[in-house]
C-alpha cells in the first residue's frame, strides 16, 4: 500500500478505447454483485485504476513504448504517469544476438536475385495496409523482384471479408493468394531471422505494427536488418526514420528516396514507397551492384551501432531518467486520496467488497494512514 505501482505495457501499442463495454470483464473479487453497476461506475471503481482500493499513491506509473501518442494522453488523464523506453531495442538485441557473430550474414552480391525482401504475415487491425501494399505490388508487376509470401488467413478471417477502418486502403483484389506463396509463418517470426532470405534478398521492405496513426512506435522488426547488416526501407508511421536517425542510426537518404517518411495521408505514403521500389527495380545489374555497395556499407555502420554497449547504454539512461522523473512527480503527488475514497465509499456502499477478515477499515487506519503521509513529506 506504501509502494507505487508500476503498469508495464511496453510492447504493444496502447489502446485506452479497448476497454469498452464489449471488451470489458468485471473482477469478480473487487465487485461480486456487479450487475447492479452500470457500467461507468464499473470503470471508476476498476478500470481507470485497477488498485485504487489498495493503495495510497495518488497516480499509477505506466510505461510504454511510443511518443507522439494520445492513447498516453487519455491514460495520463485519468491518474496515470507515463514513462517512455524503447523496450523493443533492449529485447531485439536479445533476440537477434547471434547475428552479430553469424558468418552466413556475410553479403555477397552474386547471391542476390531478388531486390526486396518483405515479410507480410498479419493484415489484421492496425496491420490492414499490408492487403494495400500487396495489391499494389501485384498491379504494379513487382512480385517478380520480391520475396514476399502472403497468408489469405488472419486468425478465422479472410482478407476479402475485412472490413477496412480506413476506406481509403480498401483493396477489390480478391485472388491475391493465386499470386502469392503462402504465408505460414506464426506470431513468433519476428523473433528471429533467416540468413538465407537476407542472402538472396537487397533490401528488406519492414511492415510495422502501426501505419496509419500519428503514433512512432517501431519494435523488432524495424531493428532485425539493423542487427543482420541489412538496408532497409520502413512502412510505418510519418516520422519514423527520424526516430530511429534520434538514436544515432543512419538512413539511407543520398541513395534511396526517403522522403515517402513524412507523406500524412496513409495511402499516398504507400503509393510513394511502391514507385521508389519500382525506381530501383529498373536501374541495370551494374547500376544495382554499386547502389548495394552504398547501401551495405551504411548497415554494417549500423550493425555495430546495434550491438554496441553505447546504443544499449542509450537506450537504458533514457529509461532510468523517464522513471526517476515519474517517481518524483509519484511522491510529491501522494495523498492517499483513493484509499481514503473508497473507506468513504464503502460505509454506504455495500456493493464493494472488503476482505473477510477485515470487514471494515477502523479510526486506527486512518491515523495510521495521515501518520505515514505526514512522515514521508517532511
Amino acid at each position: 500500500m506504501i509502494h507505487p505501482y508500476v503498469f508495464y505495457h511496453d510492447q504493444e501499442p496502447l489502446n485506452f478505447d479497448y476497454y469498452s463495454k464489449q471488451n470489458f470483464r468485471i473482477q469478480e473479487s473487487l465487485i461480486p454483485n456487479h450487475s447492479n453497476l452500470e457500467f461507468d461506475e464499473v470503470v471508476q471503481f476498476k478500470l481507470i485504476n485497477p488498485v485504487m482500493q489498495a493503495g495510497f499513491f495518488d497516480y499509477s506509473i505506466i510505461c510504454h513504448s511510443e511518443k507522439n501518442s494520445k492513447n498516453l494522453c487519455l491514460y495520463e488523464n485519468n491518474e496515470y504517469v507515463g514513462v517512455y523506453w524503447w523496450s523493443h531495442a533492449v529485447i531485439a538485441r536479445d533476440w537477434f544476438r547471434y547475428a552479430e557473430h553469424d558468418q552466413d550474414l556475410t553479403a555477397n552480391f552474386d547471391n542476390i536475385k531478388h531486390d526486396f525482401l518483405v515479410y507480410n504475415r498479419a493484415w489484421s487491425g492496425t496491420r490492414e495496409y499490408r492487403l494495400t501494399l500487396a495489391d499494389m505490388i501485384l498491379t504494379k508487376n513487382l512480385l517478380d523482384h520480391c520475396h514476399m509470401n502472403f497468408s489469405p488467413l488472419d486468425g478465422e478471417n479472410h482478407y476479402s471479408c475485412h472490413e477496412f477502418a480506413n476506406p481509403e486502403l480498401k483493396i477489390t483484389t480478391t485472388n491475391l493468394e493465386e499470386h502469392f506463396a503462402l504465408n505460414t509463418a506464426n506470431s513468433t517470426s519476428s523473433a528471429d531471422y533467416d540468413s538465407r532470405d537476407y542472402d538472396m534478398c537487397a533490401i528488406e521492405l519492414v511492415l510495422e505494427t502501426l501505419f496509419d496513426d500519428d503514433r512512432l512506435h517501431l519494435t523488432e522488426k524495424s531493428l532485425r536488418p539493423m542487427a543482420c547488416g541489412r538496408p532497409f526501407m520502413l512502412a510505418a508511421t510519418p516520422g519514423s526514420l527520424e526516430y530511429l536517425r534520434s538514436y544515432g542510426f543512419e538512413t539511407f537518404h543520398n541513395f534511396i528516396d526517403e522522403s515517402y517518411d513524412l507523406i500524412p495521408n496513409p495511402r499516398d505514403r504507400l503509393q510513394a514507397i511502391v514507385r521508389e521500389m519500382q525506381r530501383i527495380i529498373a536501374l541495370d545489374h551494374q547500376s544495382k551492384t554499386q547502389l548495394w555497395k552504398e547501401l551495405y556499407e551504411i548497415a554494417n555502420r549500423n550493425k555495430k551501432r546495434f550491438f554496441s554497449t553505447e546504443f544499449h547504454n542509450d537506450v537504458v539512461c533514457e529509461y532510468i531518467e523517464n522513471f526517476n522523473n515519474a517517481m518524483k512527480f509519484m511522491h510529491q503527488n501522494c495523498t492517499a486520496k483513493r484509499w481514503k475514497y473508497i473507506i468513504e465509499k464503502s460505509k454506504t456502499d455495500t456493493r464493494i467488497r472488503h476482505d473477510q477478515d477485515r470487514p471494515h477499515r477502523t479510526a486506527a487506519d486512518v491515523v495510521f494512514v495521515n501518520a505515514w503521509l505526514a512522515n514521508k513529506h517532511n
